[in-house]
């Protein structure tokens, strides 16, 4: 979406579809008793556009993202020991093999999520990934729910984004 001539109303559409997809995920998340509902809220808000197709690119990008990088975090984490070595060299891979397999949009997310795994994990390496890529799923399912509510009104939309 482009800000470019946005309006108030911009604004204020943005926010409450983040806003409502957000307590959504969350709600879901703790109803279903998941460990960090916090990965279900980042993932509403982050994915989320005014435009339903640019909401769904993002979900995309931030799906293929988070399952790189529990992939990668899992692994590795059965191999390095923890500390910030292991956390520099398991997101310096997640971004490496995003962009060898041409995912260059999700590298970012897929670095952020294997960090993740590598601090966080404890015995459950594997367990602690499945369980982000959860949280993460429902978080974009919300997000991609709300973003086909239309609109309350005609704001411009385009493939730019500023954030």
């Amino acid at each position: 979406m482009s800000t470019r001539g946005s309006t108030p109303i911009t604004g204020l559409q943005l926010a409450l579809r983040a806003a409502v997809s957000a307590g959504l995920a969350v709600a879901i998340a703790q109803f279903l008793k998941l460990q960090y509902p916090i990965y279900a809220l980042l993932a509403a808000v982050i994915v989320l556009d005014l435009s339903p197709a640019r909401t769904q690119q993002l979900a995309v990008q931030r799906l293929v993202g988070t399952l790189v990088g529990a992939t990668v975090g899992a692994t590795l984490s059965e191999f390095l020991p923890s500390g910030p070595l292991a956390i520099a060299v398991s997101i310096l891979a997640a971004m490496l093999l995003s962009w060898g397999l041409r995912l260059y949009a999700a590298a970012k997310v897929a670095g952020y999520v294997c960090g993740i795994v590598i601090l966080s994990h404890d015995a459950a390496p594997w367990g602690y990934a499945v369980y982000r890529v959860i949280e993460t799923l429902l978080g974009i399912a919300m997000a991609v729910l709300v973003s086909l509510v239309p609109t309350l009104m005609r704001v411009e939309i385009s493939d730019e984004t500023d954030y």
